[in-house]
């Protein structure tokens, strides 16, 4: 199996370069392949997938800082009080960043970009050749991608230029790394190569506010507000026990893909244990001091009235809902309606889950929820 040393000459043939800036990434991608090796089981698919991809990640960070020498006044572009998307996964987080992004005046993550930052957008003439034609990537038995080719992303590809993400866990079972993340890595560096990425990807655009959105920031707010002190939250709330199972087996329907020897009560355990604990960890956030820079949308109220949560985000942050703006969501809003795909109902068995005790976990958090939705209503 690879190892630090073959993935960097890998990356440096791959662009003929070879200063990759701060060696922060080298801890994570040596417990990474360390995991893949010894615990991932990858069948041939899967090694064919995931090696390139990871030398992939290298070879962009070997690009970004080749721009950065070439034009380090990219530095000086400021990022400015962004607004960004967290809480659990499947609480209505994706559907409120495609509703963000028809605003035409912020900056967002754009799927095409995200993976492949460079060359920035800016200095493209003509049709970017990393625009995908077709709806995307199709990994078990879903695109696990939104269908808009231009639509919003997570930040999960740009912190894998550090190689510390939640990214890798949802493609291989690598408890070793999963573990060292949340319990030992330190995300300050990862989210600081986040915001040097965002720079280079606003290069030469006109200067317009971040939305981003990551359900796993949760696990290192701490982090994200010493990178970014300016930034404040919307945070989308669901009953964890009707969330849980269905990453479960999302990460299931990947990881099935690329190995003949899945662990479903593993994958399991790990939802169970991460989100657990990036609840806590986002209620002693904002317990410290930050209660005010959050704002707190129900899944049910943003079924119920979409266009009316985000007009009341935009009333907190001090900005306006212009007509064409709310048009906009509202075209979208309808078409998504048509292509929403049913939900799945797995077996909780399957995955050694027992929501019973599940909700135990959840509690604290349960009840605060609970409060902050009936006071931002």
């Amino acid at each position: 199996m690879p190892t630090v040393t073959d993935i960097k000459a890998g990356a440096a043939e791959q662009t003929g370069l070879t200063d990759f800036g701060d060696d922060s990434f080298e801890e994570g991608l040596g417990i990474l392949l360390s995991s893949l090796d010894t615990e991932a089981r990858l069948n041939e698919r899967g090694q064919a997938f995931l090696y390139p991809r990871i030398t992939g990640y290298l070879a962009q960070r070997l690009q970004v800082e080749d721009w950065y020498r070439r034009h380090p006044e990219i530095d000086e572009a400021p990022i400015v009080a962004p607004v960004i998307g967290l809480g659990l996964p499947r609480t209505g987080s994706t559907a409120l960043s495609m509703l963000l992004a028809q605003d035409p005046d912020i900056r967002y993550l754009r799927r095409w970009e995200s993976s492949q930052p460079c060359p920035p957008p800016s200095t493209v003439r003509g049709v970017d050749p990393r625009v995908p034609p077709d709806k995307g990537e199709m990994v078990g038995t879903r695109y696990h991608v939104p269908a808009d080719t231009h639509g919003p992303m997570e930040c999960h590809e740009l912190m894998a230029l550090d190689f510390k993400s939640h990214l890798f866990q949802s493609f291989a079972q690598v408890p070793t790394y999963s573990t060292w993340l949340v319990e030992k890595a330190d995300l300050t560096t990862t989210l600081a190569y986040q915001r040097r990425v965002m720079k280079l990807l606003q290069w030469g655009e006109p200067d317009r506010p971040w939305r981003l959105k990551c359900p796993s920031h949760v696990l290192w707010l701490d982090a994200v507000g010493q990178v970014f002190p300016d930034a404040r939250f919307v945070m989308t709330h669901r009953d964890p026990t009707d969330v849980i199972l269905s990453v479960a087996d999302l990460y299931a329907d990947i990881i099935g893909t690329f190995t003949d020897e899945i662990d479903r009560p593993y994958i399991g355990r790990l939802n169970v244990e991460h989100w657990s604990l990036g609840m806590d960890r986002a209620l002693r956030f904002r317990a410290d001091g930050a209660q005010d820079r959050f704002y707190d949308i129900d899944f049910r109220a943003m079924q119920a009235d979409p266009i009316g949560e985000v007009t009341g985000l935009y009333a907190w942050l001090g900005q306006h809902v212009t007509d064409e703006f709310a048009a906009r969501m509202g075209s979208w809003w309808t078409q998504a309606a048509t292509e929403r795909e049913a939900s799945s109902h797995a077996d909780p068995a399957m995955f050694d889950i027992d929501l019973d005790h599940v909700r135990p976990r959840f509690a604290r958090y349960t009840d605060h929820a609970n409060r902050w939705t009936t006071r931002a209503g």
